[in-house]
């Protein structure tokens, strides 16, 4: 499982240090496509077959199935990750999630977010939150 969060930066050639305690659920190999929200996601190979599956089930006569399906495999890319545990963030992958230095990684159960920082700072950041709403809301869909 993928948890927790963690700050590093991103090189000159697009490659990012995928955080220690990720590597082992991902393995050598994972697939970044762009995320909701304007982050990326990257999902453990196996993940990543899983979430294919449910959205091959979906009814493809639906219009939004199609549009929601084509979002995140037309911006998929499978991708190594060397053996100093990095992999390359594609630049339109990197535009997309507005990385330019900094980034925050963060475990989100079955795969990692990977957000721009300054992004991620001013806008998602869960201190700024206001859990007791949130938790009301999400209230609605299971007992939490």
């Amino acid at each position: 499982m993928l948890i927790g969060r963690f700050d590093n930066s991103i090189d000159a050639k697009g490659r990012m240090i995928i955080p220690a305690k990720f590597r082992n659920d991902l393995d050598c190999k994972c697939v970044l496509t762009y995320g909701l929200d304007g982050c990326l996601y990257l999902y453990p190979t196996q993940k990543w077959e899983s979430f294919v599956e449910k959205l091959t089930t979906l009814p493809q006569a639906d219009e939004n199935v199609r549009l929601f399906s084509r979002y995140f495999f037309a911006n998929a890319v499978e991708c190594d990750i060397d053996k100093q545990g990095r992999i390359t963030i594609p630049p339109q992958a990197r535009e997309f999630a507005q990385i330019e230095k900094e980034l925050v990684t963060i475990g989100f159960a079955e795969k990692a977010e990977i957000w721009g920082k300054e992004v991620f700072n001013a806008e998602k950041e869960p201190k700024s939150m206001d859990a007791k709403a949130l938790a009301a809301h999400i209230a609605i869909y299971e007992k939490i």
